[in-house]
């Protein structure tokens, strides 16, 4: 695994965990045209692609043992095969990501399930969706583990602003997107909008579609006295609330019902789902609960 570049997201010692997982799919969605995965996975091709680390449950015919021998760590050879699998990572940049560090959290999360895309020989492409006065921020597809910094250096470049809620992103993200495979989304998917329309259309155009919910703490548990004034930080709209204690557990309510609404939805179209703190740690988010999920192996 390359070394991280200036200001990268993850640190050596994340990278050095993720080069031992590999990303898991329920259903092999690929395209037909030669890819980079590994040839025991049903490719017919022999032309040598890259190496990545052995993970256990490796087919141990691929070991370069020569490799092993020189270094003492075991390398799986990839191979050109028929077919790849295109992971596409998509991160919710709109205003109400800018608060609590839910996007610098989201960053962390794509950068290492695009690290895990990229060291396992799948496609990558990224995308960060914010202003709906503005197209999205794209990262082209990329492959092999060369792509890493490419990776890093836009995910750090992105910044947090603008009114585009999430189901407007992902349709105005499929617009651009070629390629079936996986398509990880990134967002707090605090919207009142419908999102059956987008997440039809990540199925029917051959993506699983996982969704990685993230919140800040006072939105777990709000920190506020008996009145407030709640402003909208994409609409500017404003609500004064009194007789906080009382409507606290209605909020409880309704957030765990929208979390399970949107849970429901991807899990409906035969994606997965988790919801996580914008303070937990991308180690905590990715290597144990993806991990501890059979997201990753």
């Amino acid at each position: 695994m390359p070394e991280a570049p200036p200001n990268a997201l993850l640190g050596p010692s994340t990278l050095r965990r993720l080069a031992a997982r590999r990303i898991v799919a329920r259903r092999r969605f690929t395209n037909r045209h030669q890819g980079a995965n590994l040839a025991g996975r049903g490719g017919s091709s022999t032309e040598f692609s890259d190496y990545r680390d052995y993970s256990p449950g490796d087919d141990p015919r691929f070991v370069d043992w020569n490799v092993f021998a020189r270094l003492r760590r075991p390398y799986l050879k990839l191979y050109r095969v028929e077919e790849e699998m295109h992971v596409v990572v998509l991160i919710d940049a709109s205003g109400s990501m800018a608060s609590e560090a839910k996007l610098d959290r989201a960053r962390e999360v794509a950068a290492a399930f695009g690290v895990l895309a990229l060291g396992g020989g799948e496609r990558l492409s990224a995308w960060a969706f914010g202003a709906a006065a503005h197209p999205p921020l794209a990262l082209r597809p990329r492959r092999g583990r060369t792509g890493v910094p490419h990776l890093l250096r836009f995910l750090d470049g992105i910044e947090a602003g603008g009114d585009c809620p999430v189901e407007s992103g992902i349709e105005r993200i499929l617009a651009g997107h070629r390629g079936r495979g996986i398509a990880l989304v990134v967002s707090d998917f605090l919207t009142a909008g419908d999102l059956t329309r987008p997440l039809n259309a990540l199925h029917a155009a051959g993506l699983e579609p996982l969704g990685v919910q993230l919140l800040g703490p006072t939105e777990f548990e709000p920190d506020v006295g008996r009145d407030v004034r709640l402003v909208d930080v994409e609409t500017a709209a404003r609500l004064d609330v009194s007789s906080v204690p009382e409507l606290l557990g209605i909020y409880r309510a309704t957030r765990d019902a929208h979390t399970a609404e949107v849970r429901a939805m991807f899990e409906g179209r035969g994606g997965r789902f988790l919801r996580a703190g914008s303070s937990e740690s991308v180690d905590d988010i990715v290597l144990r609960e993806m991990v501890r999920r059979g997201w990753i192996r």
